[in-house]
């Protein structure tokens, strides 16, 4: 059996960021000193395992506080990560990505969306970044000018998945408190479970604002995708490979690409390149020269 190397990458990332294993038989928080610093990808800073905090969660809590202006550490981190990786954290470095791919391995009839409607849904995770994330709760506040964190708490499913349930199931004060709110989280976390079965990183292609963020970043970020047009023979394998749906010839660096390189895999005249900047990988030129 061949081994995925892209996976032996997600599962590593997912135990570094996870790495409080302790906290999951104790159904507590970790509380050190490193949970002031973000991980790349969507990991809730409520997960018992979560060393690091998440970049969405950290940016909705500092927006939604007593003290407004702008959070420049989150903002700073996220350019950082989009200017030097763009969406390969996504493919790479994401936990919740990482549990979609696993989902869409299990044996089912896979769906593909239309392109009439796949097409306008893609803008919807741009709409719950500017929405949810950033203007509900800079704006929407309390009596002290406290808001919510909307996104966290009334959308994300990797937060009821990764800390909403082990904390439940390790304290009965806890699952005295449950009511419609988790039930909802509940109901869409199931929703996101079948959908990942059926259909390719659906939480990615349509939902996820990190996703938004990093993929504004995918044409200009140091780690870049390129077709060799000299050396494209236009058989299409690539485009027809891609699990995200992206017009590999035409537009490779898409915002909706993730770097994952099964079209890379798939192009018989070794084609396409990975870049760091403008510049081909040793790998990527040797290539070449075989074709």
């Amino acid at each position: 059996m061949k081994i995925d190397k892209r996976h032996v990458i997600q599962f590593i990332s997912a135990i570094l960021s996870n790495a409080n294993l302790k906290g999951f038989r104790e159904g507590s928080i970790w509380q050190g000193k490193s949970k002031f610093i973000c991980v790349p990808g969507l990991n809730c800073y409520s997960c018992p395992g979560a060393v690091g905090a998440c970049p969405i969660g950290s940016l909705q809590a500092l927006l939604s506080g007593d003290k407004k202006g702008i959070p420049y550490y989150i903002v700073g981190i996220l350019i950082l990560f989009g200017v030097i990786f763009g969406r390969v954290i996504c493919g790479f470095l994401c936990l919740f990505g990482y549990l979609q791919d696993l989902l869409y391995k299990i044996k089912t009839p896979k769906l593909t969306i239309p392109e009439r409607v796949d097409k306008p849904l893609r803008f919807l995770k741009y709409i719950i970044l500017a929405v949810f994330v950033i203007g509900l709760p800079l704006l929407v506040t309390g009596a002290f000018g406290i808001g919510d964190p909307w996104f966290c708490k009334y959308i994300c499913p990797a937060g009821t998945l990764e800390g909403g349930i082990p904390l439940m199931i390790q304290n009965k004060t806890l699952r005295s408190m449950v009511g419609f709110l988790f039930s909802w989280k509940m109901f869409l976390l199931v929703v996101t479970i079948v959908s990942s079965m059926l259909i390719y990183r659906p939480f990615c292609k349509y939902i996820c604002p990190l996703g938004a963020i990093y993929g504004l970043f995918n044409r200009y970020s140091f780690i870049q995708m390129q077709v060799d047009q000299d050396a494209c023979i236009h058989c299409g394998k690539c485009t027809k490979t891609c699990k995200m749906q992206v017009d590999v010839i035409e537009n490779i660096n898409s915002a909706e690409c993730i770097r994952c390189g099964d079209c890379k895999k798939a192009c018989p005249a070794q084609a396409i390149h990975t870049c760091m900047g403008n510049r081909k990988s040793k790998t990527t030129l040797k290539n070449v020269k075989k074709v």
